[in-house]
C-alpha cells in the first residue's frame, strides 16, 4: 500500500498545497517562494527518498514567518498522514551527515508525541531570503505536526549554509531510517500503540 499524504491549508496569511510519498526516489516539485528554503527541502526530499511537493504562496511582504512556520506545520501533517498508523516500521533512526567542515546529526523517534530539540548554532541573520532563526522553528513546526520526536544538533561547522544544509540532510537520513519497513515489527511498541 503506498504511503502518501497530502494537505492543502489556507490561511490569509499563506496558501500551501503538500503531498508526501515516503517510498519515493526524491523527486521534489519545492516552490515556497524562499530560495534557500527551497533548497534545504529538496535535499530533504532527495535524501529521504520521499518524493515531496511543497508550494506555498504567502505574505513575503510581510518577512518569511508565515511561510517557512506554515511549510513546517503542514509538511509534519502530510508526513503523518502518509505514515498512518504507525505500524511496521523500524520506528528509529538517527544519523550523521558532514557537508565539508560541517557535521550535524539527527535522530527521530516516530513515537505519536511530538518533541524538538534543535541546536544549529547559527550565527548569521539571513541565508538568503530565509531567516536563520525560522529554521529551528521550522523542524519544530513539522516535528509538531507529524507527532515525531526529532533532535538536531550541528556538531561543527563554520559556514552556516553547511551547517543547515548538513542538518537537513541528517534529518533526511534519519526520516528514511525511521519509516523503513519492518515486517516484524508490529506496533513498535510496549504499549501496544503508538496512536495514543
Amino acid at each position: 500500500m503506498e504511503r502518501h499524504g497530502k494537505v492543502v491549508r489556507t490561511t490569509k496569511e499563506t496558501s500551501i498545497h503538500v503531498e508526501v510519498t515516503i517510498d519515493g526516489t526524491g523527486k521534489s516539485e519545492i516552490e515556497t517562494g524562499i530560495g534557500f528554503l527551497d533548497h534545504m527541502l529538496e535535499a530533504l526530499s532527495k535524501h529521504s527518498r520521499m518524493d515531496l511537493v511543497v508550494k506555498c504562496k504567502g505574505d513575503l511582504y510581510i518577512d518569511d514567518h508565515h511561510s517557512v512556520e506554515d511549510c513546517g506545520l503542514a509538511l509534519g501533517q502530510a508526513l503523518k498522514a502518509a505514515i498512518g498508523e504507525p505500524k511496521g516500521i523500524e520506528r528509529y533512526g538517527y544519523a550523521y551527515c558532514p557537508l565539508d567542515e560541517a557535521l550535524s546529526r539527527a535522530v527521530v523517534d516516530i513515537s505519536g508525541r511530538p518533541h524538538a530539540s534543535i541546536d544549529l548554532g547559527l550565527r548569521r541573520e539571513m541565508l538568503g531570503t530565509l531567516s536563520c532563526e525560522m529554521i529551528p522553528h521550522f523542524f519544530e513546526s513539522f516535528a509538531t505536526e507529524a507527532r515525531i520526536t526529532l533532535h538536531v544538533d550541528v556538531l561543527k561547522g563554520t559556514n552556516d549554509h553547511h551547517r543547515s544544509e548538513s542538518a537537513f540532510k541528517a534529518t533526511a537520513v534519519a526520516l528514511r531510517k525511521a519509516l523503513t519497513r519492518d515486517s516484524s515489527a508490529g506496533v513498535p511498541s510496549t504499549k501496544g500503540t503508538l496512536s495514543a
